[in-house]
């Protein structure tokens, strides 16, 4: 439990919930918790899914601007790190994890949103990375994530213009994968996670590992990785048992061993 973040846990299902009121906007002591929580769901063998979850009222407004504004080059050199640190430290945990977009997504906030593997939006959701509006531009990932996730050219549209995007034109063109009331956002994000509770949790660390690395190379190199992670799948119970109730015709238990 954290002064910002906090980790809540049921059913196989772990919530990174944010908690800076009013805007979540994410301070220096907010982006450490964040990768604190995220390495703790990730060695968690009691958790299968992830959802990270700003509240109702709003994901996160962005990267706090009032404790950035009096930092020197100097300062922003050794904080930047860390910044990316605990946002990838999102991005790498081994288990699907679910975005719940609630009102703001910005700049920071966008960019962790961009770390999970799906995203949910409600309605009225407003995503961008308005960055360049500071003169500034995305130093959380948003330059790397984005343009993989929804292609360079629209990314630059929205990182060079720093416009805001609707739920239905994120819809549109990527940035998220279903927009439902927002009052159900939360809900819709726990039951898609609840899909993967249960399941073979090796394999899905294997398959999301074999997707993320293989987009960083070239294709030779991304059929080794995969080439690699399916035959250690043989090494597991979980794919004797999957393999052996497929034959059987009976329903497979998985322990994630």
């Amino acid at each position: 439990m954290g002064e910002f973040v906090r980790v809540e846990v049921a059913d196989q299902i772990a919530t990174i919930r944010l908690d800076r009121p009013k805007m979540n906007a994410l301070n220096g002591r907010m982006q450490q918790e964040i990768g604190e929580a995220a390495r703790t769901v990730d060695a968690d063998p009691g958790v299968h899914a992830v959802v990270v979850y700003g509240g109702e009222r709003v994901f996160a407004a962005g990267v706090d601007i009032k404790e950035m504004v009096a930092m020197s080059y100097a300062e922003m050199s050794r904080h930047s790190g860390p910044l990316q640190d605990c946002f990838t430290a999102v991005a790498r945990i081994g288990k699907p994890v679910i975005a719940a977009v609630t009102g703001y997504a910005l700049g920071g906030g966008c960019e962790l949103a961009l770390c999970a593997d799906f995203r949910v939006a409600g309605a009225s959701a407003k995503l961008g990375q308005p960055e360049i509006q500071l003169g500034l531009i995305p130093g959380a990932g948003g330059t790397q994530r984005l343009p993989r996730l929804i292609g360079p050219s629209r990314a630059k549209d929205l990182i060079f213009s720093g416009r805001h995007v609707a739920a239905d034109e994120a819809l549109a063109i990527g940035l998220v994968d279903r927009v439902v009331p927002d009052t159900d956002v939360y809900t819709a994000a726990l039951e898609w996670a609840a899909t993967f509770t249960g399941g073979p949790a090796l394999a899905l660390r294997a398959a999301k590992q074999s997707v993320d690395h293989g987009l960083e190379t070239d294709l030779d190199r991304g059929l080794e990785i995969e080439r690699l992670q399916f035959a250690g799948m043989f090494a597991t119970e979980d794919a004797r048992a999957g393999m052996t109730a497929f034959a059987e015709k009976t329903k497979p238990t998985f322990t994630g061993r």
